[in-house]
């Protein structure tokens, strides 16, 4: 099908080729110079150049049939100058009829401009003057002493015909042009929907190395990244108690939420195996340090207020049991590259920082998050933290000091701005920042009325 359609395009684009506009041109100059001879008393040399002009056309047609290539563009340039030296010629031995000759200069001149600019205007002009010179100088015309307008029907036709079949080849070529430029631009959108939809399976530093065809971006390196781990816990036994169906449905709106939430903080989405996440920060990014720590803990933070808003969804949905994600974050130096295969690559982030990253995801309890001393060192002036003191992690011969995360300083004691809480028969999930100030009454009202009907109900 794409080669009948190709097929069809290169037919419906193929235009007249220019060439056979000199030809209308040089017959039109040796009609006009045959209308003018006197077959009583004919000129000899006049007439010769009549014939020569119409042999000489013949035989440039064959040779352009002939040649292909670049030697195409040269014999372009050669007969372009040979036509108007012809013409020039031609013109003299007319004694410059005024009609012939302006009908003549304007068309070869208007050909000239189309076909090569200024240089080929000039170099044509240059070639009709010399072949008026030469002409002159050969057989000098007798000079009237007035030129009168006498009506010329071979070059006033070869005229008309000149300008309106150039007319209608770039009447052809502008359609052909326009036709050409929408199928590119539908071929333009197509590929930027490819484009968009493979983005979707290519971290970002890969697309931007790709897209900019910077291959050095991908090679292995080592950059000091801070690296977070989180799933969710039980899942994997929730996924026996739960319809295939509810259960994808789950996981795609748990990971849709958590990478929008990664996105905003600036974080690179790893992988996702299952229900788990791998996110690095300080990939690609020149903030520093510091703030890729400070992003991450945000991100973390906000990630945890979300599942609160989650649960309560899927708690309608029928999910009866909360699922509570755990947490782990490492700041240090990582090999970032592209490992694999030369048929499979993976762009991934390995080390020891790395692992530990994933040790603190697995030992972190549910609805916690996990932090090592390095990231504590980075973001405790504005992230409070509890000391956890050392715990034991596979694959690591000593002891890790642990911190857990409670949240942004500016958010506890007298500026707290999220309140959460959680009991048999209660749930509470404020998030002050959030409320917009036309729920606030309807927020207020609620409250109210629950504290209201609690303090009326007898407990037994």
């Amino acid at each position: 099908m794409d080669n009948e359609s190709s097929g069809k395009h290169k037919k419906s684009t193929r235009v007249v080729s220019p060439l056979y506009f000199r030809v209308i041109l040089i017959l039109t100059g040796a009609g006009a110079l045959a209308e003018a001879l006197s077959w009583a008393q004919l000129n000899a040399g006049a007439a010769a150049l009549c014939v020569l002009m119409v042999v000489y056309t013949v035989a440039t047609l064959l040779a352009e049939k002939n040649v292909a290539g670049e030697r195409i563009e040269k014999l372009k340039a050669w007969m372009g100058s040979a036509d108007a030296g012809l013409i020039g010629a031609a013109l003299a031995a007319t004694a410059f009829s005024p009609l012939p000759c302006i009908l003549l200069v304007i068309c070869l001149q208007f050909h000239a401009l189309l076909n090569g600019g200024m240089r080929r205007w000039a170099r044509d002009t240059l070639g009709l003057a010399v072949g008026a010179g030469a002409g002159v100088l050969i057989q000098p015309p007798a000079w009237p002493l007035a030129w009168q307008w006498e009506f010329n029907a071979v070059s006033l036709t070869g005229a008309v015909i000149y300008f309106v079949t150039y007319g209608l080849f770039l009447f052809e070529r502008t359609t052909a042009l326009s036709r050409q430029n929408q199928q590119l631009q539908n071929e333009q959108h197509k590929y930027k929907l490819r484009a968009y939809k493979l983005s979707r399976y290519l971290p970002p530093p890969v697309w931007n190395a790709v897209n900019k065809g910077d291959d050095k971006a991908l090679k292995t390196c080592r950059k000091r990244l801070t690296v977070f781990f989180s799933d969710i816990k039980g899942f994997s036994r929730l996924s026996e108690e739960l319809e295939a169906e509810t259960l994808t449905d789950i996981l795609n709106t748990y990971l849709t939420e958590m990478a929008k939430i990664a996105t905003h903080h600036g974080g690179t989405i790893d992988k996702f195996i299952g229900d788990a996440i791998m996110i690095t920060f300080g990939d690609g990014s020149n903030k520093g340090v510091k703030a890729d720590a400070l992003d991450c803990l945000a991100m973390a933070i906000a990630m945890k207020k979300r599942m609160k808003v989650l649960q309560q969804q899927w708690y309608n949905q029928g999910v009866g049991k909360p699922l509570r994600i755990r947490m782990g974050i490492n700041t240090g130096y990582c090999t970032v590259g592209t490992f694999g295969t030369n048929h499979h690559l993976d762009y991934t982030v390995l080390g020891t920082h790395v692992n530990l990253a994933s040790r603190l995801e697995s030992a972190a309890e549910p609805g916690e998050i996990l932090i090592s001393y390095e990231t504590w060192s980075l973001v405790k002036d504005v992230i409070m933290c509890r000391d956890k003191g050392n715990i034991l992690v596979k694959g690591f011969s000593y002891p890790v000091k642990v911190y857990q995360v409670a949240d942004f300083r500016k958010d506890l004691g007298k500026e707290q701005s999220y309140f959460e809480d959680n009991a048999e028969g209660f749930n509470l999930h404020l998030d002050l920042e959030k409320v917009r100030n036309y729920d606030k009454e309807r927020v207020i009202e609620s409250l109210e009325t629950a504290a209201d009907k609690l303090r009326e109900k007898v407990i037994t």
